[in-house]
């Protein structure tokens, strides 16, 4: 292990990190805050100050991941889609895997220009989560409850609004529902032998309801479907705490751009072509299994040093007076004050494991353990 490597790992540097993502985000959340009379007065404007205070947030994680870790990022996909890419709304069907895999996805965002801007189809819960959950609800993040009856109104209206959106935006769905665990593939796989459905070895029966309701709100809003697959060299299933200690990952993302017209507007027929996407997803995923790679030519989107110089100045903003009141604390001898900056580090350290803990795959939502809620969908 080198001398980096072992700073990288020290829990110093990991409170540190703790404190510039917490204090920032709580600022960022507060400025967001202060953009609600502005909606009254110019919507757009209010979206546009939003997008760029988000970015602030979430650039910081995609900085941890590249600038942090140095984890690399390939792919695989068409020369002739590339230069859409960020160019255009989309919707992105991402299969729900690693604990990391919407940080992979922010990093190719921000590689394309959209992350402050994208979106997503999430649990109503994370709404709660402060920071990035409660900056999601200034993006206009879709919350759902994952109970159809009281979901499809509420989803379709929260899609509509996105239609005069003034910059462009990926819109993530996990069609899965829920992250891929080996007892949520046995009773997926039962649903789908049922059904009379093909079964998958790599992915859930995806939920077909969602994606259709997503596509039809953002027919002639969005231009096309992103169908990507996200896997991991050497069989890695990298995590944020990995992160957080600097370990280096290989990301491989295999993306197929597929336009919004060529997917049929009757929900039966959008159904049955959502199910045929995902045996072609599971056939992806089975040839990186035993090739190492996904089908078809590579190409590395270069990082741009806005993530990295976002964190540096959030950094220099909240480090120094840290340190300066740090110092001050402890010359002063006081053993109640030198308690008490010890609970509020540590407490700062804990906030952000339990925000980490929301995305661990073994403290993963129930969703889909059980069979009724999947025959539902």
């Amino acid at each position: 292990m080198g001398v980096l490597q072992l700073l990288k790992s020290q829990f110093l540097c990991h409170l540190m990190i703790c404190y510039v993502f917490l204090v920032s985000g709580l600022i960022i959340n507060l400025l967001q805050l202060c953009t609600l009379p502005l909606w009254l007065v110019s919507k757009q404007l209010a979206r546009r100050i939003n997008i760029r205070l988000a970015y602030c947030v979430s650039s910081q994680m995609v900085a941890a991941l590249e600038w942090w870790s140095g984890t690399e990022c390939t792919l695989y996909t068409d020369p002739k889609s590339y230069p859409l890419y960020g160019k255009e709304n989309a919707i992105v069907v991402l299969n729900h895997s690693f604990e990391i895999d919407f940080l992979c996805g922010w990093t190719f965002c921000d590689r394309f220009g959209v992350l402050g801007s994208s979106k997503a189809l999430a649990k109503k819960e994370l709404a709660y989560v402060p920071i990035i959950g409660w900056m999601w609800y200034f993006l206009e993040i879709v919350f759902c409850k994952r109970k159809w009856e009281e979901d499809r109104r509420t989803v379709a209206q929260s899609l509509q609004n996105l239609r005069d959106y003034p910059e462009n935006y990926w819109f993530l769905l996990y069609c899965e529902g829920t992250r891929f665990t080996p007892k949520k593939h046995q009773v997926s796989m039962q649903v789908a032998e049922s059904k009379g459905l093909p079964k998958l070895k790599y992915h859930l029966l995806p939920r077909t309801k969602g994606f259709w309701v997503t596509v039809q709100n953002l027919r002639g809003t969005a231009a096309a479907v992103y169908d990507s697959t996200l896997n991991f060299r050497n069989n890695e299933s990298p995590t944020l705490l990995g992160i957080l200690n600097g370990k280096k990952y290989h990301a491989d993302l295999y993306v197929r751009r597929i336009p919004l017209e060529m997917i049929p507007e009757d929900e039966a027929e959008c159904a049955a072509w959502l199910h045929k996407l995902y045996q072609e997803k599971d056939s992806f995923q089975e040839h990186y299994t035993q090739t190492g790679c996904f089908p078809g030519p590579t190409v590395s989107p270069p990082r741009r040093p806005w993530s990295l110089i976002n964190w540096l100045f959030w950094c220099c903003l909240l480090l120094y007076p840290l340190g300066l009141l740090l110092a001050q604390l402890f010359s002063s001898g006081s053993m109640l004050t030198i308690l008490a900056s010890v609970a509020l580090c540590s407490a700062a350290s804990l906030g952000v494991r339990w925000m980490i803990g929301q995305t661990e795959i073994d403290r993963s939502s129930n969703y889909g353990n059980k069979e009724v809620p999947l025959n539902k969908h």
